[in-house]
Parts: structure tokens; sequence; C-alpha cells
């Protein structure tokens, strides 16, 4: 009999759709796998009540032949930044526990009116502020590869989830990496749309102006249908993009069947050495680049000069904007208060945010008030902001050269739990090749691109496209995967030893 959580989402969708299986059996079969697993792995928060009731009537509905949408039915995990209203929305904090929204996010709402069905909320770091889930209030997530390694962050229990085969999807935000940083040390596939392309309403806020929702999958395929069901213009959010999208699945199918790579020019940046990465990292990348350059694409190096300076401009702009959205947990309107004998608001106020956030929370509502106040604003924010246009300028340039731009997803594989827990700069620099495009606004795709050969954990090769041309990512990202699928023999995901695998 077919292991229904070994199933990636397409493939799901189409039993599914043909009648071979029901969403209640789907549901039941992921319930059961994340009772089997999730006491090591711990991705989820919270696992729905209602799961198996959405189930079936989504196998009700499909019986009386209802129209519905090609991942109807299909089981799916949301990062607990986004809220919904039939679970708890945490954010990965104390100073939210047991908040319950009053409405849904837009890409939640959205997956429900598809007919996917929410298994539950996943751990993250708190606030979205880490890069290995090891600051989430609730206790770090493992990564299924190795349990003693961290899954990344700060969307470490979305990506932990589709690579332990608890869901076969999920929903993640990414403001500096979070999605394709996690995707790159489980060996999954994780998007980062353009900057507007999904909607942000409903996610709880870090940075406004580089937080991003996004796709968590097994295949790039999958990544492009559930894209294509949280994708387009919402009202509610005014940095929403009006435009209209192409079908990303469609762009997946077709570079699936070979289109995308002949005559496609890749471009690989000059001033981004081998000596900040591990060897097996620079190895892997290297080869997924000569396996796409026999098939016809062309390798040409482009120059990005201020790319190296993304990591000190984003922990400017970061931390300031996060101070600013976080001023909201004030104990007087919502999430937790301690109370304070015969104390003032100010002083509740003050015990309420020492009790209730964490140690990178306050060290960074610190780094950003400070970088906004009188007398410091134009030297941190505002020349963190100048050097953010240089790097958008250094994108515009390359693109006019190349189609894509291909990195390394992140400098490392997994690393252990606590090994760089009390070293900020080193956890910082774990995104040194994802923040450039948060701060430009412009679409990255990490897929897996095999296993470093010091430790047999999973790499990533980030591929990185122009504004609004997320299709052509999911069209470059599905031939590449393709190309890498076949080289290995089958998916990586295999391999894992705890999934059944052996490395």
């Amino acid at each position: 009999m077919t292991d229904l959580t070994r199933l990636n989402a397409a493939d799901l969708a189409a039993r599914l759709a043909s009648g071979d299986v029901s969403s209640v059996e789907a549901t039941q079969a992921h319930l059961d796998r994340i009772t089997a697993v999730d006491g090591d792995v711990h991705a989820f928060l919270h696992v729905s009540d209602h799961a198996l009731e959405v189930a079936a009537d989504i196998d009700r509905r499909r019986a009386a032949g209802e129209a519905l949408g090609e991942l109807a039915g299909v089981p799916l995990a949301i990062k607990d930044v986004l809220v919904t209203t039939d679970m708890p929305s945490t954010s990965g904090s104390k100073i939210l526990e047991g908040f319950l929204s009053p409405y849904d996010a837009t890409v939640v709402a959205r997956s429900r009116a598809a007919g996917l069905v929410p298994l539950g909320k996943t751990n993250m770091d708190e606030f979205a502020m880490g890069s290995s889930t090891e600051h989430s209030a609730y206790g770090p997530t493992h990564n299924p590869w190795d349990l003693d390694r961290i899954p990344g962050g700060s969307g470490g229990g979305s990506a932990a989830a589709v690579a332990a085969f608890e869901a076969p999807l999920a929903l993640g935000s990414d403001t500096g990496g979070s999605i394709r940083q996690p995707a790159h040390v489980t060996g999954t596939v994780g998007m980062k749309p353009t900057y507007g392309g999904v909607s942000r309403f409903g996610a709880i806020a870090l940075a406004s102006s580089l937080d991003q929702v996004g796709p968590v999958s097994r295949t790039v395929l999958d990544s492009a249908l559930l894209h294509d069901v949280i994708g387009g213009h919402d009202p509610h959010d005014a940095t929403s993009l009006t435009d209209s999208w192409p079908s990303f699945a469609a762009a997946a199918r077709e570079g699936a069947a070979g289109a995308g790579l002949a005559g496609l020019k890749i471009g690989v940046i000059r001033e981004l050495p081998d000596s900040g990465f591990q060897a097996g990292v620079s190895a892997s990348f290297r080869a997924a680049l000569a396996l796409l350059e026999a098939q016809g694409a062309e390798i040409v190096e482009v120059s990005a000069p201020h790319f190296e300076y993304g990591v000190a401009a984003y922990y400017l702009i970061l931390p300031a904007e996060a101070s600013s959205n976080l001023a909201k947990f004030d104990s007087v309107r919502f999430g937790l208060r301690v109370d304070v004998p015969g104390g003032t608001v100010e002083d509740v106020m003050a015990a309420t945010r020492d009790a209730g956030f964490g140690e990178e929370v306050k060290r960074r509502i610190i780094l950003g008030t400070y970088a906004l106040s009188a007398g410091y604003y134009d030297a941190y924010y505002g020349s963190a902001q100048k050097v953010r246009t240089l790097i958008q300028r250094d994108f515009d340039a390359a693109f006019a050269q190349v189609d894509v731009i291909a990195t390394p997803s992140a400098p490392t594989t997994a690393f252990k739990l606590g090994e760089k827990i009390d070293d900020p700069l080193q956890m910082y620099l774990n995104d040194v090749t994802t923040i450039p495009v948060n701060l430009a606004g412009v679409p990255g795709i990490s897929i897996p691109s095999g296993l470093a050969e010091e430790d047999g954990l999973p790499v990533g090769i980030q591929f990185i496209a122009p504004a609004r041309q997320d299709a052509r990512l999911y069209r470059v990202g599905a031939a590449a995967e393709a190309l890498l699928v076949d080289s290995w023999g089958g998916p990586l995901l295999d391999r894992a030893p705890l999934l059944g695998g052996n490395r």
C-alpha cells in the first residue's frame, strides 16, 4: 500500500482528484506521521483539532461533483507567524501564548478557499528573529537529517515538517532568508516571491519592508501550485502589487519538461568568494552549475560590489522596523499582561515585555530603537537605506546581462544545536546570500543541489530573478531540479536517516 505521506503534493492531488484516495485518508496519514515523529522533530506548536472535519467536507464536496481547486484535500502546515481563527497564533513568543486571532491571514483564507486542509501551526524563531529556530519560546525544532542539528530559521518548523513527511506543503515567511535557508539545510524547496506578490495581511510583522510570505515544499512544482493559490493582489495589504500573474505551475511544468535551460544566462557573483563557504557547499554549487552548463546554460560572471554589505545594512533596517512593529505588544490591548501591584501603566508594560520577549527579540529592539534615535537616524538607519539602494542597483546592472543569478543558498550545512546560539554575528552571517534578495524585493528560490562531502548533509542552490519574474524562477528551478534528481537517482530526502534512508 502506498505511504500517502511520501507523495508529493502534486501526486497526492492527482490521487485525490481521481478518487483513489480520500482527503480524510490523506489527512489521517499525516496526523499519524506527526504523532509518530514530531516528539523528536518538534516541527509543530499546535496540531489542528478540525483537520479531519475539513477533509471530510472536501470529500463530500468532491463526491457531489463540485469543481474544486487542484490542491483540494491536500494537507498544509502553517508557520505560526500567520494568524488563524481556529488555532493559536504565537509567532513563537510567550507574549502571544494562546492568542486566537479574530481573522485569518489572507494566505490562510485563500488556502482554505482552495480546499487545502490546515494540519497545524509550525515552530519558528520568536517573531521570526533567528536562523536556527532555537529562539522559539517553545523549544527548538530538530533537523530530520540529524536530530542534533538545527533545521534553519526562522521557519525551521515548516521546513522540518515538510522534510520529515509530516506535511506535503507548508506556508512560511521570509524576511532575510527564513524560507530559503531552512530549505537549504533540510533538503527541501523554499520560494521567496517578489515583494508584494503575496499578501502580508495577517502575517505578524517583523520588518514590513522586507517580510514576504511564500511556499515550502519538496518539489518546485509543489511550491508553484501553492504559490498560485496564495498569490495575487489583496486590497487589505497596501504593499500588494496589482499585477496579473501567469500560472506558476505551468512555468514549473515547462521547466520540468526540458524548457528553460538552453541559452539561459546564469550569473555568478564575482564578489562572493569561496573563502566564506564550507568546502562541501562550494563543491555542490560548482557541480550543479556544471550540470546546468552541460545542458546549454551559459555561466556569466557578474559584479555586485555592494552584495557583501547586505548583512550590515539589513541588521540596521530590520531591527529599526521591528522595534516599531513590536511596540504594539504593550500589555493593554492583547497578549500577555504581567500585573505590577501599585505600578503604573509603564511599570506593567515594562514587566510584560521583560517576561514576554526573549533575549534575541530584546537585543534587536534595543538595536533598532538606537538606530532610529535622535542624532543617530541618518548615521545608521539612513545610511543602511542608501546601501539598500546600491544593492538594488547592483541587481539591475546584473540582470541587464543575465536571466538569473545563482548562489549557494547558505554558507554551511546545518550546524549543531547550541553551537552558535551565543554568537549573534555568526548566526546573522548564515543569511549572507539570502538577505540581498529581500533588500532588493526580488524573488529567490532555493532547491536542493546535493549533499556536502564532509558530513553528508543537504545543500541548496539559490536562483534569483528580477522583480515580477517569479515564473522564470519556477521554470529554471524545475529544469535544474529534474537534472539534479536524475543525477542522484531519486529524491534527496530518500537518503535522510530519520526517514529510513542511508546517506
